[in-house]
Parts: structure tokens; sequence; C-alpha cells
């Protein structure tokens, strides 16, 4: 008990030396309670603060630059970045050359492990769609646990049911089943992509339907190459089998929503894109509304006309059963959504395509992606 006690005041003298007023700027959003490091200043510069005095060297890695602490002579070791881009960004600190989480930070699942993140705020303007709004209705997003048969054992997904779900018992809804990326999981949308807050205040304008939104492991959390021998087809293909045979009946059994392909939809974003589109466009009868946020798709590289078993042949019966194709990308990205947009304009088919100025492979690119995509679907 002692151990115990001292343990918990020695964190507590260690949080104390984070919760001074600094000068550097304002306390990320994604930090701790009572944290005041790391904090963000009116350039989009964050500095960071880690009580280390034992430690000899510490970094912290962000944004693909590692930038060296300074100690003091409390043992307290600090850096501030160069300007950093706007939205959410994992990051790591490196002590003695040890990867470990910054204690300051939540821990979002990222990168194929628990890491910290922090959110660079844009202007509130900019950043109204995915922030909450007190003077809206707030939907609810639920923990589901459900049995895999074709796994054979359980597994979780998060599902947002919509403000009005509680209030009309009779009412069924349209659903969309939204994926996350490789090295993320199912918690990915409703924490880093804060896709509650752009449903309920697209719902409250009015400038999407109201709908069920079924988050799920794609059984890609883990980084590509991990698993010995497994190849580019095989990674996170299982979900296929897992989403058609067990998610779906189990969404359509628990919950109030529509079970025709028109009101059915399906996006992901980077990986989870890639498995959009080999879910959908090999089960068109299930599926008229598809959308790829920074999609890692390789389609092309066969030809157009031999994607998918030919599905974009014949533009007018592609056109005619899929009411909506999407296609978003970061201008600074580069994944090639841009090109696929080319090639489908082409051949005839219709479809939408969305570029997020001035953002990387990033969730702010798929913030900005789901927001478009949302008013595009079940019209």
């Amino acid at each position: 008990m002692k151990k115990t006690l001292f343990t918990c005041l020695f964190s507590l003298s260690v949080l104390a030396s984070y919760a001074i007023n600094p000068a550097e700027g304002t306390p990320a959003s994604t930090n701790i309670p009572e944290a005041v490091y790391p904090c963000v200043d009116a350039n989009s510069r964050a500095t960071f603060k880690l009580h280390a005095p034992e430690a000899k060297d510490v970094k912290v890695d962000i944004c693909g630059k590692k930038y060296d602490m300074s100690k003091d002579a409390e043992g307290n070791w600090m850096a501030t970045t160069d300007p950093l881009v706007k939205g959410f960004h994992y990051y790591f600190l490196l002590v003695d050359g040890v990867q470990v989480n910054d204690p300051a930070s939540e821990t979002f699942f990222g990168c194929g492990r628990q890491a910290s993140g922090i959110e660079i705020p844009e202007d509130a303007q900019t950043a109204a769609y995915y922030t909450f709004n007190k003077d809206v209705a707030h939907g609810q997003v639920r923990e589901c646990k459900y049995y895999s048969a074709t796994e054979g054992g359980e597994r979780r997904c998060f599902v947002y049911t919509p403000a009005e779900y509680e209030k009309n018992p009779d009412a069924k809804y349209p659903v969309l089943y939204l994926q996350h990326g490789m090295g993320e999981d199912e918690r990915g949308w409703h924490t880093q992509g804060m896709m509650a807050n752009i449903l309920d205040n697209q719902i409250a304008e009015g400038k999407c339907v109201p709908m069920v939104v079924v988050m799920d492991y794609g059984n890609c959390g883990y980084i590509f190459g991990s698993r010995p021998g497994e190849t580019r087809d095989q990674f996170g293909a299982t979900f296929t089998q897992v989403m058609l045979n067990d998610l779906i009946p189990y969404i359509e059994n628990t919950f109030r929503v529509k079970t025709d392909r028109d009101n059915r939809a399906m996006a992901g974003l980077s990986w989870g894109g890639h498995e959009t589109l080999e879910i959908t466009m090999h089960n068109l009868d299930k599926f008229a509304h598809i959308g790829s946020f920074s999609g890692a798709l390789f389609f092309l590289a066969d030809g157009l006309e031999n994607a998918y078993n030919g599905v974009f042949n014949d533009a007018p019966g592609f056109n005619s059963k899929v009411k909506t194709l999407f296609f978003g990308m970061g201008s600074e990205e580069g994944f090639g959504s841009d090109k696929i947009s080319d090639a489908l304009t082409k051949a005839g088919i219709n479809h939408k395509y969305y570029e997020s100025e001035g953002t990387h492979h990033e969730w702010l690119t798929w913030r900005r992606c789901l927001n478009q995509f949302l008013p595009l679907i079940f019209k």
C-alpha cells in the first residue's frame, strides 16, 4: 500500500512540473487532464516537455522530423518544433534511443501501436464542421460486441446512432460502414476522426440525412510486413467475409436500419479505402454508395478495363447501379486518386473527386473527405 501511495505521489510531483502556465502557447486539446505541455503557439509550433533527470538524450519525433530536446537544471527536457501542419498528428519521444509515449498526452491507436497524439488547431470557423457544438442535438456512439462465426470469436465495433434515433422508435435509417486505415483500429474514426461531431453538425444543418454509422476493425491494425509471408493481397483481406457474413447481419438484426442496397454505403481511409473497393466492387448487389479517402488503390496498374473483373467496362450499367462513387485525398500526399479520377472520367464513370488543400496523408484530410462525402449519399 505504501509503495502504491508513493508511486502515485511521485507521479503527481512529476505532473506538477507540467502545470506551469507556459509562454510557448496554449495546452493541446489532446493532453491528459491538467497537463500544460505539449502546447501550441499561434504559429502552429508545438513545445514539448518531459521530466527525465536521468536521461542522457531525448528527442521528439513528429511529422517526419526528430527534434533534439534540451535539459534544464531540474531535469526537464524541452523542445519547440517548426510550424506543423494543422490537424491531428501521432508523435513519440525518444529517450536514450527508446521510443516511448509522452506521459502528458492521451494515447491513440495508430502506427500499429498506442501512440501519443497532438491536435494542431485550425481557426474556429474552419474547424466548426468537426467541433462539438452545444447548440445542436447529439447522437450516440456505442461500443458493441458481437460473435463472428467466420473467425470463431468475439469482435468489437462502434456504432453511431443519430440524435433522433431514440425519439423515433418506428423509424429505420440508412447505414454507412466506415473503415480505418493500416495500423489503426475501430476507434480511429470516433477519436481521431471526430466523425460524431461531423455527423451531428451536418444533420442539424440539413446537409446530410440522419444515418447509422458502423466502425469495425478491418483486420489491418498492424503495419504490412509485420506478419511473415503475408502478401499485399492477403493483408486485411479476411475482413471481407467478416463484414458480409457477420457484421452486416449483426447490425441489421440489432439496429433499426434499412437493408436494401440503396440505403447501404461503405467508405474508408487509406487501406480502409482499399478494403472498401475490394468489398463493394465485387458486391454491387449490396452497396450503392462508395467512398475512398486517400485509398491505397492499385487497380490502374493492370488497366482500368481489368479492374474488379471489368466492372468499369459497362459505364451505363455501372452508373445505373452506383449512386455515389467518391474519391478524395490531400493535395500534398500524391496517393494517386487524381489519376484514378481522370481514368474514370475518360471511361464515362460517374464519380466525385475532392482534393483537400494543403494536407498530407493524415486525419485532417479524412475529416474533410468525410465532410464532403456525407451530403452525397442516401439522396
